[in-house]
């Protein structure tokens, strides 16, 4: 006789997590500040968000306490994150105001904002430049832009949050015009 192989079931089993405890909200929080830079704003909607998928086990739950512990401990750096977070979006062109945004919505406290905001404000010009150059806006641009254009790379900058009055001067520039005048 043949030996058969014992059928298996079409369906898959659907494995449910377990609720969590506090041990194993702890797990999680290290783990997500092993593999992320992240915020205590951050961490905290993670793991209410964690929290709310598998649901608690235990007395009260307190994700914006381990965040804080975490922090204390030095996993956590919200100055360092905002720091890192300014200087990339700068090298990609991005202005103040979309920075100053960026910070606030990943839940930088005011205090560390406008200790990075100064540095930010500095290299105003070096990133208006630097999205121009992305863009072929003003002085990176093949040929002069007409004004319907002009005003569609002006618009591009402000929303890019740059300054009106900066994103204009660069546009209004010719191809290949020396951008040194602008300081």
């Amino acid at each position: 006789m043949h030996d058969q192989a014992p059928k298996r079931s079409a369906r898959k089993e659907i494995r449910v997590a377990p609720p969590l405890d506090a041990a194993a909200l702890e797990r999680l929080a290290l783990r997500y500040v092993e593999r992320f830079a992240t915020t205590r704003a951050r961490l905290t909607a993670y793991l209410v968000r964690k929290i709310r998928e598998r649901g608690w086990d235990g007395a009260h739950a307190a994700p914006e306490a381990l965040a804080e512990k975490l922090a204390e401990l030095g996993y956590i750096d919200d100055r360092a994150f905002g720091e890192a977070r300014a200087a990339a979006m700068g090298r990609r062109g991005l202005g103040k105001r979309r920075v100053t945004g960026a910070l606030h919505h990943d839940g930088i406290d005011e205090a560390d904002s406008a200790a990075i905001v100064p540095a930010v404000e500095e290299r105003a010009l070096e990133t208006a430049l630097a999205f121009a150059r992305r863009k072929r806006i003003g002085p990176f641009a093949l040929a002069q832009a007409e004004r319907p254009l002009r005003e569609k790379h002006i618009a591009a900058m402000i929303r890019a949050g740059h300054d009106y009055a900066l994103a204009r001067r660069i546009a209004a520039m010719a191809p290949g015009e020396v951008f040194d005048t602008l300081s």
